[in-house]
């Protein structure tokens, strides 16, 4: 099975149906008029969210995508069938753009929702609808118009109300792990993880919040190193970002640098991203002398100057993991209290979301054109342009 969180598909929506020429012909019954019917009109084109969905591979083989027309009026005033409206089903978090005019035409939040790509063409009229009484055997009729097509770009972005950075083997997949009941795959070896997972953290009765660890950035991720920075895209829906840092590197290096390395990632990536809140969380604290632990991460602090929340946890041994659960759920709820008392601060924050999703699509652009350029300097014969196929490995449990 791959992950194909980006899709390019035309859709079509069906032609309405021609109006009718028809006049009433029956034995005893001379002139008697004109009954053409009208046409049916064209089918629709549908996007409808589906939670039983996670990847948008179907539109990586299939492409295109035709409703139904409306078939033609008949006589005897008999109206034409209308065609069929076509629902495609996409995974929930699914944004949909409009390749030529770049237009965001709506973003599937949750499961069920319904959204209009392509407009059916209307039903054409039949000459019995142009009789009067000046007009009695009118040989008028309207032919029905074509439906929309539109080239689609489906951008599919997790949904999760906290997101997970850090560089390769932070111990992110170990964390969500130990807090939630997902079972990502972990290993000793960089790049572990090649795509999002989610995991639901309940805190208690009745209280959860979804986590989301995405492929670790390294240094020069925006120019294409390691996986890239196209997993980023998955936190624009966050609220709150965790950024794990390995206390105790096995190669020596140093921990602030490290995050610093990340923000810098994180910037070229997408300004308003970066601005998040985000908390840094110390990791694999138990790798460290007891005696020697707090020192050892104040120090880490101190050179990043860090001003924001800190935590000490152990994901492997689960220490300090269940204080950290509890404060964010605490902040989540804090937050949907103050935007459900001040309207503005939803608004601010659909607005920053939509700043970050244009922030995002233009830094996966330049990559992608960066990774295009390698394989031409390096006179690759490979023809297949597509670094969104990812195999992914399920782990025996």
């Amino acid at each position: 099975m791959k992950f194909v969180d980006e899709a390019t598909i035309i859709v079509e929506a069906g032609k309405g149906g021609h109006g009718c020429l028809s006049f009433r012909r029956e034995k005893y019954v001379p002139k008697g008029g004109p009954d053409g019917g009208d046409g049916g009109d064209g089918g629709s084109v549908y996007l409808e969210a589906e939670e039983s969905l996670n990847t948008l591979i179907d539109y990586r083989f299939q492409r295109k995508h035709k409703a139904r027309n409306g078939q033609p009026g008949s006589g005897r005033n008999c109206t034409g069938t209308k065609g069929d409206e076509l629902v495609l089903p996409v995974p929930v978090g699914t944004t949909v753009v409009d390749m030529d005019t770049h237009e965001v035409l709506g973003d599937l939040t949750y499961a069920g929702q319904r959204l209009k790509v392509a407009q059916g063409g209307f039903h054409g009229l039949g000459n019995t609808r142009f009789k009067s009484s000046v007009n009695r055997a009118p040989r008028q009729t309207t032919n029905g118009s074509e439906g929309e097509v539109r080239n689609l770009r489906l951008e599919l972005k997790v949904l999760a109300d906290v997101g997970l950075l850090g560089m390769p083997n932070a111990g992110k997949s170990t964390f969500i792990r130990s807090v939630s009941a997902a079972k990502p795959k972990v290993a000793d070896y960089p790049f572990t993880t090649l795509v999002p997972n989610l995991g639901v953290v309940k805190v208690q009765e009745h209280q959860s919040f979804v986590i989301a660890d995405i492929p670790g950035l390294i240094e020069g991720a925006a120019e294409g190193a390691g996986l890239g920075i196209r997993f980023l895209k998955h936190l624009v829906r966050t609220r709150l970002l965790l950024h794990l840092v390995d206390v105790a590197p096995y190669d020596g290096s140093s921990p602030a640098d490290a995050v610093r390395a990340i923000e810098h990632e994180l910037e070229k990536f997408s300004e308003t991203l970066a601005s998040r809140d985000r908390w840094l969380v110390l990791n694999k604290v138990d790798m460290v002398a007891e005696d020697e632990r707090e020192a050892h991460c104040q120090a880490i602090i101190d050179e990043l100057g860090w001003q924001g929340p800190v935590f000490r946890i152990s994901a492997i041994s689960g220490e300090g993991t269940r204080d950290l659960t509890q404060a964010i759920m605490r902040w989540i709820e804090e937050r949907a209290r103050e935007e459900a008392d001040n309207p503005d601060l939803a608004e601010e924050e659909a607005e920053r979301r939509k700043q970050m999703d244009e922030e995002a699509r233009n830094g996966i652009e330049e990559e992608k054109a960066i990774r295009r350029a390698a394989r031409e300097n390096d006179d690759d014969d490979d023809p297949d342009d597509d670094d969104h196929d990812v195999e992914v490995v399920y782990a025996p449990e």
